[in-house]
């Protein structure tokens, strides 16, 4: 994927000075503000890279762009969907995470591969991204 280091924005609460320092000098931008997971996709494709998030951040990305045009222009890499929907008690994910329980059957997933080395690190990770005929049925 080739995309201009300007269109590549990042934000962790965790960046340190130095980290900040060296991202700004490799041509990156990081939001100044913690958006809670509630960045808007505009008009290209966005890809969200949000590995051991909240779930509300993943819900919170979910609502602000709850529209078939947005939702279908992002692609998300984290925390398994289906993981969620397994672990959760449906009215626990509905009533605490609806946006979630509201795009389950309009994602695509696909979960990384294990990795012996990394089992702990990446063991509920998945690549999801929404189809648009399947956001035309929810």
């Amino acid at each position: 994927v080739q995309v201009p280091r300007s269109q590549c924005f990042l934000f962790d609460p965790a960046f340190s000075e130095q980290e900040l320092a060296v991202l700004g000098e490799l041509g990156l931008r990081v939001l100044p503000d913690n958006e809670e997971g509630k960045h808007r996709v505009h008009e290209s494709a966005t890809l969200f890279y949000m590995i051991h998030c909240g779930k509300a951040l993943y819900n919170n990305l979910l609502w602000s762009n709850w529209s078939i045009g947005a939702l279908s222009k992002m692609v998300i890499i984290g925390n398994s969907f289906k993981g969620i929907e397994e672990r959760l008690l449906s009215r626990i994910l509905e009533r605490d995470y609806s946006y979630i329980a509201k795009v389950l059957k309009g994602t695509e997933e696909i979960a990384f591969p294990t990795h012996p080395q990394y089992m702990n690190t990446f063991n509920d990770t998945s690549i999801h991204w929404f189809p648009l005929q399947k956001l035309k049925e929810l």
